[in-house]
């Protein structure tokens, strides 16, 4: 509708207060978490990812409440000659005393294991996501803003790391470090997780260099840097305060898809044989269950229902924010 002849451009502009209002410039950063607030089912996998979260926080206040415990291991008068418990399944009814049950030969409560268990696991991927996360992020800057031998050199290292075969390098270096300095169980426990960190780490963060190495390419004869270049900026300046806040959003997404790849990792990892030793992990109950199946079947459920909720969740929560923070995305 046009200005009529006794309005002016103010009086039409004051009628319309909401226009001014819907546009409002909004950062690219906003309109992300907009179009993730808006998404119901992220939403839920979100909740379902916190609800993960707190139960490995206040795991030790978790296995009070419910009265449960880790015990390593049943009175004589508990046991019955087969190693199963004289209490719950396989063999009895459910009771409050052992939701789950209690593991075979050891005693220890299963829904005590769970709850720690969901610690152990979180805590693996969380921390392998942002150490893979950090190498990667500092190798893709180097390699992107380098020119000449150091690019080629450092892409040399990455197509190196790439080529490995991740079960075959860690069934062969996470034993040889474990032997190598757990000498005794204080240190086999310390050792042990450091080991499963180092191999779940030192392996994956290629793919996140590789991605940032191209953004970089594309960004660094961009007029800001090169401007920045000009006025006589550091190198270390224009690598942490030009060019990565301009690649927060395939970072943020590498993260949010990498924690279900470590939350599996490790559980995988722990079935061969290399995982934490001394500490309840998913990964460690499924295999002791694995021998216990066909007569004590919840003892492997457990664990594995954690694992997928836990996995569906945070693939369906990185795959919401991929497309939140992809620009050709409408949702």
């Amino acid at each position: 509708m046009g200005i009529g002849p006794t309005e002016t451009v103010a009086d039409h502009a004051a009628d319309t207060p909401a226009t001014a209002q819907e546009i409002a410039g909004r950062s690219p950063t906003k309109i992300a978490l907009d179009r993730l607030r808006s998404d119901k089912i992220a939403m839920i996998c979100l909740g379902i990812v916190v609800l993960f979260v707190l139960i490995a926080i206040f795991a030790p206040l978790l296995t009070r409440l419910f009265g449960v415990e880790l015990r390593g291991g049943v009175p004589i008068e508990d046991t019955k000659a087969d190693s199963f418990p004289i209490i719950g399944p396989p063999d009895y009814g459910f009771t409050w005393e052992a939701p789950f049950g209690l593991a075979p030969t050891t005693g220890d409560d299963n829904l005590a294991e769970w709850f720690y268990g969901a610690r152990t696991s979180l805590f693996v991927a969380t921390v392998a996501t942002l150490v893979s996360t950090v190498i990667g992020i500092i190798v893709g800057l180097l390699a992107g803003f380098s020119r000449g031998w150091l690019d080629r050199v450092i892409t040399f290292f990455i197509d190196v790391f790439l080529s490995l075969p991740f079960i075959l390098v860690a069934l062969a270096l996470s034993p040889i470090i474990v032997s190598r300095f757990g000498a005794d169980a204080a240190s086999l426990e310390r050792w042990s997780m450091f080991s499963l960190l180092f191999v779940l780490s030192a392996l994956t963060w290629m793919t996140l260099a590789r991605l940032i190495r191209g953004e970089v390419l594309s960004l660094r004869e961009r007029e800001f840097v090169q401007a920045a270049r000009v006025i006589g900026v550091p190198t270390r300046s224009i690598l942490f305060r030009e060019l990565l806040p301009n690649i927060i959003a395939p970072i943020v997404v590498s993260i949010s898809l990498g924690l279900p790849t470590f939350v599996t990792a490790e559980a995988g990892l722990a079935y061969l044989g290399i995982g934490v030793a001394g500490i309840p992990s998913w990964g460690q109950t499924v295999n002791r269950a694995v021998d216990y199946f066909s007569t004590y079947p919840v003892y492997l459920y457990a664990p594995v229902i954690g694992i997928t909720v836990l996995v569906i969740a945070l693939n369906l929560l990185g795959d919401a924010v991929r497309d939140a923070f992809d620009p050709k995305t409408r949702r």
